[in-house]
Parts: structure tokens; sequence; C-alpha cells
């Protein structure tokens, strides 16, 4: 398979920049689910330093809220009016956005999806992203093993990331639950699996006091839960929160997906007992290089060997390694962190 953006393809892109840079004849867009989520913030970081060397004219757009498909539509139709050479979004609701998409591409548009995949994935001509179903499944296993012989009692807590479950948020929860040694029945999907140890799911819309929330609801269900999935650190933060105010901080287990610098962090303080670290910096790099390439030479990015994305890596960071499940610690963690 085709490395990106490696060796000569690499000096293309820096070449075609070199000659674009102060006319700036190519732009791209950058489109997030929102601008305040310090993922996103990161990513927007990594997206704007990398047109900068490449001498592309980036305008970035976001959703208001988690979920705002209608302003991810209205700045997908701004970018076509405008001539953009190339799109990058991290989209809301990643069927809903698939007809904006296609309008886009039928333009001559390069769309790449960065860290959520569209349904389907061949919507947009590229996805760079984690493995997030790896990545859940990291957790997961990490869980399964921290508890040893009583992972058959455990009492689960799901905290997903919105109703209309984006593929992003699907990928983390089936992973999780694969690792742990649960069934999985529609992988497409959470909610449909009958394993006893699961109390429920609840949505947190992957903000703090989303996740203080669900974690109240589904502790009102089962007060005895003892393992808590949660779609990201933010969530993980208000599960903590509701946990603490009833003195069970202490006695469950937290796992999370980012790997922002104050996850890390709270995995250090023992807030997180691991969580899976992703590389959002890397991901819009990386698509603004594509972009340059597709102006340059018309040549779309491709997958990664065995897969449907290009991966852009996870690892799990914990100072409590398991035997079988590879793991770096908080310090690399915290060398490796964004946010």
């Amino acid at each position: 398979m085709k490395k990106l953006l490696l060796g000569t393809a690499v000096t293309c892109a820096a070449m075609a920049g070199a000659a674009n840079a102060g006319s700036h004849s190519v732009s791209a867009c950058l489109i997030t689910k929102t601008d305040t989520n310090p993922f996103f913030v990161k990513m927007r970081e990594g997206a704007t330093a990398k047109a900068e060397e490449l001498g592309i004219e980036l305008n970035s757009y976001a959703g208001k809220v988690d979920g705002d498909n209608e302003t991810q539509v209205q700045a997908i139709e701004t970018c076509i009016a405008n001539g953009a050479k190339g799109i990058l979004i991290t989209a809301s609701d990643t069927s809903g956005i698939v007809p904006s998409v296609q309008q886009a591409r039928d333009a001559g548009i390069l769309v790449i999806a960065l860290d959520t995949p569209l349904d389907p994935i061949v919507s947009a001509d590229m996805t760079f992203a984690t493995d997030n179903f790896l990545a859940g499944e990291l957790i997961g296993k990490w869980a399964a093993a921290k508890l040893g012989d009583e992972a058959a009692n455990a009492k689960i807590a799901m905290l997903d990331l919105a109703i209309s479950q984006p593929t992003v948020g699907v990928l983390r929860d089936q992973g999780f639950l694969q690792g742990f040694g649960i069934d999985l029945k529609d992988p497409s999907k959470w909610g449909d699996e009958d394993d006893p140890r699961i109390v429920g799911n609840d949505v947190t819309q992957g903000n703090e006091e989303g996740g203080r929330r669900a974690m109240e609801n589904l502790l009102a269900t089962d007060p005895s839960i003892n393992v808590v999935y949660t779609i990201n650190e933010p969530a993980a933060a208000g599960a903590y929160e509701a946990l603490k105010a009833i003195g069970r901080e202490n006695d469950v287990l937290i796992v999370s997906v980012d790997g922002g610098c104050p996850g890390v962090e709270n995995v250090e303080a023992g807030v997180i007992g691991a969580t899976s670290q992703q590389y959002p910096l890397k991901m819009a790099s990386l698509g603004i290089e594509a972009i340059a390439e597709w102006a340059e030479n018309g040549e779309k990015p491709s997958a990664s060997e065995g897969k449907d994305f290009f991966d852009t890596g996870v690892a799990l960071v914990t100072d409590q390694p398991v035997d079988g499940v590879e793991s770096i610690s908080v310090a690399e963690g915290k060398d490796l962190c964004w946010g």
C-alpha cells in the first residue's frame, strides 16, 4: 500500500507550499464539532501550523455544540462557494452530513474525515483517525485484567456520547465491551447487548456536566456499579464527581479515551485508571498535507495496510500496567498529550 506523504511525496507537498506561499492559491477548510473541546482546539492548531508551512489558506468552522449538524452543513456550503480545494471534517452527524459531503466531492473538493468516520466510511475520500475500536478494546482489556476473577461479577456503566450514536462513539463503546469479554450483538450500534454485567447506557455529549448527570442516572439504577466506561476524559471527570458525591470515588474503576493533558493528569491523580491516547494534531497536519498533494498532483491519500482508513495511532496510558496489554506510562503520556 502507498505510505501517505512519505519521502518524495512530502518533498512535493513542501515545494507546492513554497510556490503558493504569499499567493494562497490553494485554500482548505477545517470543520470541527465544536471550537471549545481541547481535542478540536489542538486539531485546529495542527491544521493551522501545517497550512502556514505549506502556504495554504485555511478557513476554520465549528458547530455550536456537539451534534450541531446544521452549522456543519452550512460550513460545507461556504467552502464549496469559496472554491476550497479540500475539506477536513469531524462530523457531528456521521450519516446526516453525507449528502453535503457528496456535493463537495462532486465539486472536485477532497474531503477527509478526521477522528470520526462518516457512515458509510467511503462517503469521504479518506479518514485520518485513531483506530477507535482498538482504543476501546485496550481499555476494556485493561479493566478486565485489573479486576481479574471479579470481572465476571462486574457492574458496568456505559457513558456514551449521543443518542444519534455517531461512529466514533459506537466504535469506542463496542471495542471496550469486546475487550472486557462481553459478546457484541450488532457491532454497528450500542445498547443491544444482553450481558447482565451491563447496568445501562446513558449519554454525556462528551462534556463534564453530561458525564456527571449520566453517572447519577445510572447509579440510581444500580448503586453497586464498579466499572465505568466513558466516551472521553471530560465525561470521565464528571462521572468521578458524581461518584465522589456519594463517597465511592475510590472503589470504582473509570476508563476513558482521548489522552489530552488534563485526562493524563487525571490518570496520574487516580481519577481515571487508564485512558487510550490519540493524536489530533497529527490527524490535522497530515490532512493538510494530503490537500496540498491533491492540489499539486491530483493524488488522493491511501489507507493504512489492512484498514479502510489511515491509522494515526493509539497508546494505552496508565501507571498500573497489566500483563498482556501493552501500555505507556503517565510520564510518557504527558510528553505526547495535548490540550
